[in-house]
């Protein structure tokens, strides 16, 4: 699938925790109808049969919708599964060793916190940076903050675009506004909600407005 940055929108990032007795799948699949514009599969806790089963169906899901999917720091599975992609935080995988995996057509995201870690991660050919915690988190006990300045300074300091994560919501998005970035990331956000669907509909018309602004 081609890259392309609108598709950062609204990134939404599975977590199973949040679902209950719902499947990840329809889950997913009413994030989608209700306005999430790209997919990660964020699975660290799945033995690798479950969490490639899963991937594989994730990834149909999301191709039928035309989203882009990536698969959170398992670079194996993500080839496996012929991904659209992979995500990889300060302590996965380097960049650089995934792009040579993976290949120059896949798209390549990577955690950074730091205006150095993001101008590296741009340099060994990332296609996309997502930075936070902006706002403090649930979903990642070891999520470390980043300041709003320091987010707005990272934007400014690469060419390649941004996604702010972190404890946003539907509450707070709006703060982001002005920094450069071009989407969010949720979790939370999205996957904690009674209603799925409607929950990431309001969140779309907020960050569209974001970003406009």
């Amino acid at each position: 699938m081609k890259f392309d940055k609108k598709s950062l929108l609204l990134y939404a990032v599975t977590d199973r925790s949040w679902l209950g007795s719902e499947t990840l799948g329809n889950a997913v699949e009413k994030a989608i109808k209700g306005g999430a514009t790209f997919v990660q599969l964020r699975e660290k806790e799945l033995e690798n049969e479950k969490f490639l089963k899963e991937a594989k169906e994730i990834k149909e899901l999301c191709k039928k919708h035309n989203v882009p999917f990536v698969i959170n720091d398992n670079v194996d599975i993500a080839i496996a599964v012929d991904a659209d992609g992979v995500h990889v935080g300060q302590n996965d995988m380097e960049a650089g060793s995934v792009r040579k995996l993976i290949g120059k057509d896949k798209i390549l995201g990577v955690s950074v916190q730091t205006v150095e870690q993001a101008v590296l991660a741009e340099k060994r050919g990332a296609d996309y940076l997502g930075v936070g915690a902006v706002f403090p988190t649930g979903s990642k006990a070891d999520a470390d903050y980043v300041s709003i300045d320091s987010l707005k300074e990272i934007c400014e300091a690469v060419s390649i675009p941004v996604v702010a994560i972190g404890g946003i919501s539907k509450h707070n998005v709006m703060k982001l506004s002005g920094t450069g970035i071009c989407g969010i990331a949720v979790i939370s956000a999205i996957f904690a909600q009674p209603d799925i669907m409607k929950a990431t509909a309001e969140l779309r018309e907020l960050i569209e407005k974001m970003v406009n602004t």
